[in-house]
């Protein structure tokens, strides 16, 4: 892929004549996108429509803004259709797929009976159970985005001291667990991972019924199951725990910048999205206590 990565940034070098720092964004968008075909064992010119959505929501996750990811989207378009130009393959994986729109959506966020409701469904009778139950508990406990929760390995996990450690984007950060997920967890990694990893060198948390490393639409297909067996109208995808994680915590009155810290924005304007689902009470305390409300 690096050849024609090099030989797809000569062609639009050359023929569209691009500044230095337009070529910069294309090569840094194109790099990017094959770490994380090569993170995730995605062959380049094998990859498919959903396999670029996944990617698009894995911008979205990781804290792009919506420009860049709608670059870095065009960046992939035009290097697929010089693949096309050069008769690599045959058809464009880009094609249809929609940049993100500029306007901010407000984030879905479940209420606490929902998400009592949700981490209730998985039970510990076999183990697949148990893995789910401790996986669903990790995400809601942790506020972490589903890349970095595939990516956990065994070591990562702290259970005696009680915090996991959260690798992503070169940056590394620890975010406390609460008793249930340590239960949850403590109990998957002692009666259910052993059996269903296949290769005792396996260093991944969260394994497939393959023993091999739990993938994102594994994921995001264990959420939807879960979400359908709970009977819950809301459309919940893994983002929804995280975004629930934050508003619940500031609801119940932890620091902006605390919940800034644990769930890895390098930007605080990220993390005052939640600002809007502030408790009402909360509110109404303010207004009855502050002198000039």
């Amino acid at each position: 892929m690096e050849k024609y990565i090099n030989q797809f940034l000569d062609f639009i070098q050359n023929e569209k004549k691009l500044s230095d720092n337009t070529l910069q964004s294309y090569s840094r968008d194109i790099s990017q996108y094959k770490k994380y075909l090569e993170t995730n064992n995605i062959q380049y010119l094998k990859v498919e429509k959903e396999q670029i959505s996944s990617y698009m929501e894995y911008l979205q996750e990781i804290g792009k803004k919506k420009s860049t990811i709608s670059r870095s989207l065009a960046s992939i378009r035009s290097f697929y259709q010089y693949l096309i130009r050069i008769k690599k393959i045959k058809h464009d994986p880009t094609e249809n797929i929609q940049s993100p729109k500029v306007e901010k959506r407000v984030p879905s966020v479940l209420t606490s009976q929902e998400i009592e409701l949700l981490l209730n469904q998985p039970k510990n009778v076999d183990l697949k159970g148990t893995r789910d139950k401790a996986m669903l508990e990790v995400a809601y406990a942790t506020g972490m985005r589903v890349t970095e929760i595939i990516l956990l390995d065994v070591d990562d996990v702290h259970l005696t001291e009680g915090y996991v450690t959260c690798k992503s984007i070169g940056k590394q950060r620890n975010i406390p667990l609460g008793s249930l997920s340590i239960h949850a967890l403590k109990e998957y990694m002692e009666d259910a991972r052993p059996i269903m990893i296949k290769d005792e060198n396996e260093k991944s948390l969260f394994v497939n019924v393959n023993g091999k490393r739990l993938t994102r639409q594994g994921f995001w297909k264990i959420v939807k199951f879960y979400k359908e067996q709970a009977h819950i109208t809301k459309d919940i995808t893994p983002h929804v725990l995280r975004h629930s994680f934050a508003t619940h915590l500031l609801q119940n009155g932890a620091d902006l910048k605390a919940i800034q810290t644990m769930l890895g924005h390098s930007d605080i304007s990220s993390t005052q999205v939640y600002m809007q689902f502030q408790d009402n009470g909360l509110k109404n305390v303010y207004k009855k206590a502050h002198p000039r409300a």
